[in-house]
């Protein structure tokens, strides 16, 4: 697919999963190796000063970043400009890459195609980094973040909500970050190898 001046659509990067599975880190090995570079859209970067002031704003504690409060009145908004800013860079040719759980948007199939549209549409490639309940306590516990607070307080919800383990039923290429995985540099240097082919496909795709 083109962009408005006739240049080819850079790559869209998604990297998706649950909070403190790893995926800042797994974009970081990414960007090294991936030339062009694309573009880092991190959401916490963009976004965690303004969802501080949201929050205050409205009353809510500091560390509250899930729930369907949260969903429907700073999510919603995160997305949405992550997405309109990924459509933007990437119709002039330059790849993108958008960091974030992107919980919604990959566990639904019709959600997914939706999205990708809205993204200026393919080549999308969904990198989904896998992890696990312990994983993410040791993670989330380890790195002190006062955003993260909400998270460890109704940890069983969390985990519930977010499904580390289970891969997303669409298109993907799996990252395995827990405790026990291999390294991640031999890992993301096999998504690199295997990205001219179909991978990741849901049962029967």
């Amino acid at each position: 697919m083109s962009g408005e001046d006739g240049a080819a659509r850079g790559t869209v990067w998604v990297v998706a999963g649950a909070p403190g599975a790893g995926k800042s880190t797994v974009a970081e090995l990414l960007l090294r190796r991936l030339d062009p570079v694309p573009a880092l859209l991190d959401k916490d970067t963009m976004f965690s000063g303004f969802v501080a002031e949201v929050l205050s704003a409205h009353g809510r504690s500091y560390g509250e970043r899930e729930g369907s409060w949260y969903d429907e009145h700073v999510k919603v908004h995160e997305y949405g400009g992550m997405t309109a800013a990924a459509a933007q860079i990437r119709a002039a040719g330059c790849p993108v890459m958008p960091v974030a759980p992107f919980t919604g948007q990959v566990r639904d199939p019709d959600r997914w195609r939706s999205w990708v549209d809205a993204l200026g549409g393919e080549p999308v490639r969904l990198v989904w980094v896998a992890s696990d309940g312990a994983t993410l306590r040791t993670r989330l516990g380890g790195r002190g973040r006062s955003r993260d607070s909400g998270k460890l307080d109704g940890f069983d919800d969390f985990v519930a909500r977010v499904r580390p383990e289970e891969p997303p039923p669409v298109e993907h290429i799996a990252v395995d970050n827990r405790l026990d995985a291999k390294p991640l540099q031999q890992q993301v240097d096999a998504v690199l190898a295997r990205t001219d082919r179909p991978c990741g496909r849901a049962p029967g795709g």
